[in-house]
């Protein structure tokens, strides 16, 4: 029998892929979708993404949005805290398993392992170990279309922000930035997959750059990002 199984849903590229073999992989039954948000912004937490972009995704999809709401700044404790709050409905119905789309990192991966068996749930990693491009290849193959909607300005500039996720944006990446953006360098925002109901159509708007400070104490320099503002039309 299928699993009940949520997915960890960032709205971008790897998420969606993961999704994808999730989807037919019949040890699982995908019940719900799952997204940290910031709930002063109303934006995804991890790349700014409005939540009426997430919500449109979700309706596509067909399948129910919970969203994790946290504050602007929280402390471990209290994310944890809310974590367990969130999740504690999907448990009641019997959810038992978590998907999420890394491919390379082993650190964060013991960090999900070790946060979901908190939660009594396994972690399940479709893409984990495969090759970077194999799995744009696919991605691009599929019909599967972004826009890339972050860049980190450590290792790309502000032109690289608002482009097409497509074969030419790969190609002209600087040499030493990993091709999937394992290491933050850029992410992305799935407007048209295989499995939606139809494209997400978006319109571009401005792109604002964001700047913070390293950790007190730490000699690393500040991290600063480019967003690319998307808004839909529906």
């Amino acid at each position: 029998m299928a699993i009940p199984t949520l997915m960890n849903w960032s709205g971008g590229k790897d998420s969606a892929l993961a999704l994808y073999h999730a989807l037919r992989d019949p040890a699982l039954h995908l019940t719900d979708l799952l997204t940290s948000v910031n709930a002063h912004h109303g934006r995804v937490s991890m790349h700014g993404v409005r939540t009426a972009l997430l919500e449109a995704q979700a309706r596509r999809i067909g399948l129910p949005l919970t969203q994790l709401r946290l504050p602007e700044t929280p402390d471990m404790a209290e994310y944890e805290q809310l974590m367990h709050a969130t999740l504690a409905p999907l448990l009641a119905r019997g959810v038992a398993r978590s998907v999420f789309g890394d491919i390379h990192l082993e650190d964060l991966r013991r960090y999900r392992e070790q946060q979901t068996a908190t939660l009594g749930l396994e972690a399940v990693f479709p893409l984990w170990q495969r090759p970077n491009t194999e799995l744009l290849a696919e991605f691009l193959t599929l019909g599967f279309r972004a826009v890339v909607v972050c860049v980190s300005e450590q290792h790309l500039d502000r032109s690289f922000c608002g482009r097409e996720l497509d074969a030419d944006f790969l190609r002209d990446l600087p040499a030493g930035v990993d091709s999937c953006g394992e290491n933050g360098e850029y992410h992305s925002f799935v407007y048209d997959a295989p499995y939606y109901s139809g494209p997400i159509a978006v319109q571009r708007g401005e792109q604002v750059r964001r700047a913070y400070p390293a950790p007190a104490g730490s000699a690393a320099p500040e991290a600063a990002f480019w967003f690319q503002d998307l808004l839909v039309i529906e």
